[in-house]
This record gives structure tokens, sequence and C-alpha cells, in this order.
């Protein structure tokens, strides 16, 4: 009998009905699997499991990074791979190039649209808490007896009337201007290779900026929502960060590797920049000694850092859920008709321009 492999992040003590992203419950599709004749083998570990149960399975379901990465010799090894499945948006955690190089005709698909709401939302909060200086805020107000107000309100300021740009404006990044339109900013900026239709940059107000060193230059604010690939790894450089305006604040939940860490952290601890707020890591999960796990502000103004997991709450999770159950049924019955926009790969070959190698940045989350 065929074999499933699902590669998703432990539940443990917190596994709910709810946590469907959780090993424990499979996606919640584990009943569905072994009724079109497979067996399903769900774990969250990535190494000697993973790598004992990847030899024979014929599709392997991932969330991206956290647990595992597909890398080329896992997929050597994976001899009957059809079909790789991201729960979730986002397929840089495996070998694309290797698979569209190697001439095995396996598909890889994710499901685009399953967390852009998600995203989208916790970019905003991650701006918000850093433009209120939120976080030192909650650690004075729970830590500190003597409450010292001016050592917060001296970082902290209104997002009205602040330039805020985006690099992608894509799906997410879309979301991302739509949402902060409310709040009045001095002027939304956005670069991307393809630029938003006339009616959209309307809608939001924004304006598109023809280079990237321009768009920081001008920017008090600026989120990264661009897929990483070729083009975009180690975008945020040393040199970049010299470009953009001095104390300006760095929002990235896209991927960790299109920021150089180190040169954030120490652009940070300049001054260059006021704060960082990141949703994404490189490696994942972070080694003890990543610059992002201890790194300071120049101005005593805090930095924003969660586990990747702006894309994986519980309505994200029902999400993408579904979305991996349509990708399944239609591989099960062999139609294959998958939607266009949820596949990377098609029997080996790129569907996409934002993977392999095309270096424009463009957002398809």
């Amino acid at each position: 009998m065929s074999k499933v492999l699902a590669v998703l992040f432990k539940g443990g003590e917190y596994n709910t009905a709810k946590l469907l992203g959780s090993a424990e419950n499979a996606l919640g599709l584990r009943s569905f699997i072994e009724s079109n004749g497979r067996t399903l083998f769900a774990t969250a570990d990535k190494e000697a499991t993973l790598d004992e149960h990847i030899k024979d399975a014929e599709v392997i379901i991932t969330t991206p990074f956290n647990p595992a990465y597909i890398s080329k010799e896992r997929i050597e090894s994976a001899k009957n791979l059809k079909l790789l499945v991201t729960a979730g948006v986002g397929s840089d955690h495996i070998d694309l190039d290797y698979i569209n190089k190697s001439g095995r005709k396996i598909s890889v698909l994710e499901v685009t649209g399953s967390n852009t709401s998600s995203v989208a939302e916790h970019a905003l909060l991650t701006i918000l808490a850093l433009v209120k200086n939120f976080i030192p805020a909650h650690k004075v107000a729970t830590e500190e007896l003597g409450w010292d107000i001016a050592k917060i309100s001296r970082d902290a300021y209104d997002l009205e009337g602040k330039v805020v740009a985006t690099i992608g404006a894509g799906r997410i990044g879309y979301k991302i201007l739509e949402r902060l339109a409310p709040f009045k900013p001095g002027e939304l900026l956005y670069y991307d290779y393809q630029g938003l239709s006339p009616e959209l940059e309307a809608k939001v107000g924004a304006k598109r900026i023809d280079t990237i060193e321009e768009l920081v230059s001008k920017a008090d604010i600026v989120t990264i929502n661009a897929p990483l690939h070729a083009g975009t790894k180690g975008l945020v450089n040393k040199e970049l960060l010299s470009k953009f305006k001095p104390g300006a604040l760095l929002v990235n939940t896209a991927r960790g590797a299109i920021c150089d860490a180190q040169a954030v952290a120490d652009a940070v601890k300049s001054g260059q920049l006021r704060g960082y707020g990141g949703d994404v890591w490189f490696p994942q999960p972070a080694p003890a000694d990543h610059p992002w796990r201890s790194f300071t502000n120049k101005f005593g103004g805090g930095n924003a850092m969660t586990p990747h997991v702006s894309g994986a709450n519980l309505d994200a999770q029902a999400r993408y859920s579904l979305g991996v159950k349509n990708i399944l049924t239609s591989y099960f019955t062999g139609k294959k008709d998958y939607r266009p926009q949820d596949i990377i790969l098609l029997d080996g070959e790129y569907a996409t321009k934002s993977y392999g190698n095309d270096k424009k940045v463009k957002d398809v989350k």
C-alpha cells in the first residue's frame, strides 16, 4: 500500500481537535487519506524517523521549514515520490531546483492564499508594536515597581503621518497596504517588478517606486513581503541597510534568509534601524547563537520577534487543511486538475515565475 508521509509540527500537550497542523492531528485528514487506499504516517521528528519513512513515500506533506527541510539527499532517497504538498504557503524549504533538474516527474504544490489574511494581520501587529514601543512597555508594566514612563515614551510614535513601504505588493503585500490605509500614513509606497493596476493603487493611495534603494531611503517603516529565491536571498544586506532612512523600522514576515541576520543586528545596534520585527528566521528553528536572539537597540526601544507563527493560527490551519485535501483529491482521482495558483512544479517543471531562476521580486503568498 502506498504511503503518505506528513511532516508537521508537534502538538504535544497542546494537541486539541482544532490544532489541525500538528502531527498528532495530521491536518484532520487521516480517515480521508486511508479511505483512498494509502497509509498515513505523521511525524514531527525531523531526523531519524523522517529519513526512515521518506524512502517509500509516494506523497509528502510538510509545513514550511518546521520541522524539516526536504533536501536533495532526502528527495534522492524517496524513490517512489510523486507529490510534495506544502501545508501552507512558501515551498522554499524544498530543493525545487534539484527536482527541476533531476528529470523526475515530481510535482510540488502549496495552498496559495491560505495564510494571506493571517500574515497581513501579523505584519500590521508587528508594525504597531514597534511604532508604539509596545514590547518594552509591557516589560516595564509587569517587571518594574516604579514605572519609568519616559523610558518608553521617548521611543514611541504614531503610525499616522509615517511613510510605510513594502518590498513586494502581491497578495500579502497588498493586504497590508489595505490595512495600513485607515491609519492615514503620510505615504504608502511599494516596490514590485509588476505594478498594481491604477484602480488598486487608487484604492489604498499607494505609489510605486522604481528601485528598492529609493524605496527604503524614503520610508519610516519597511515591510518585506516577497518570496525567497535566488534574487531575494540576502537582499537586505549591509549595503542596502546603509540606504535606509536613519532610524527606520524593518518588519519581515516573508523569509528570514531575505535578510542578512548579522547585518540587521548591527544596524539595530548602531541605530541605523530603530527596531526590527521578524516572524521568520534562517535556519528554523534558530540556533542559540542566532544574532536575532540577543540583539539590542541603540535607542533603548524593543524588537518584536516571533517563531514563524504568523501563518499558523487556527483559522489559517483550517484553510490549509482544506486546501491540502483538495490537492490530494485531485491527485488521488488522477484528474490532477489543481488550482493553477497552487502549482510550483508540475511533473518537475516550474509553473511560476516566483521560484527557480527568476530574480524578480514578486509576492505570491
